[in-house]
């Protein structure tokens, strides 16, 4: 059965046909209302937080309360260092300057770094000066210089 272009123009013009009434009968733009209101409960969302970074006070040594020192502050340990620090049961900065040179160099094996890379970097005194306080002077000695 062949159809003639009469045919197949008749079929598409009723096919565009239906296509704009089931459009203008489908919703009556209800997904874009749906769009837009889930947009504003973002924006809701992101300005609530705002708010409450803001409110937070400025941090403090102690990251979350769990007895742990923020080992980041540290010039020379990255997050994923911080991470294996953890692991290896070193969570202040007093057990860190207090490390003796056998555990610096079990803990230079462990990270995969050189060997004297914390004696080198300063670790352990950046650690004591974190430990008691002298935050602008760790500030200044060894973030400020670089």
């Amino acid at each position: 059965m062949a159809f003639t272009l009469n045919e197949i123009s008749l079929l598409v013009i009723a096919l565009i046909a239906g296509l704009l009434i089931g459009l203008m009968l489908s919703g009556r733009g209800k997904y874009k209302r749906l769009w837009r209101d889930e947009q504003m409960a973002h924006r809701q969302t992101i300005r609530d937080r705002d708010a409450r970074l803001a409110a937070a006070p400025a941090a403090t040594a102690r990251d979350d309360g769990t007895g742990r020192d923020e080992l980041t502050r540290i010039r020379g340990i990255s997050a994923k260092d911080a991470a294996a620090l953890h692991e290896a049961g070193y969570h202040r900065y007093d057990q860190i300057g207090a490390m003796s040179d056998e555990q610096q160099a079990a803990l230079e094996a462990r990270l995969g770094r050189e060997p004297g890379t914390i004696a080198r970097e300063e670790w352990r005194a950046q650690a004591r000066l974190l430990e008691t306080g002298k935050v602008r002077e760790h500030e200044r000695r060894y973030i400020e210089t670089n």
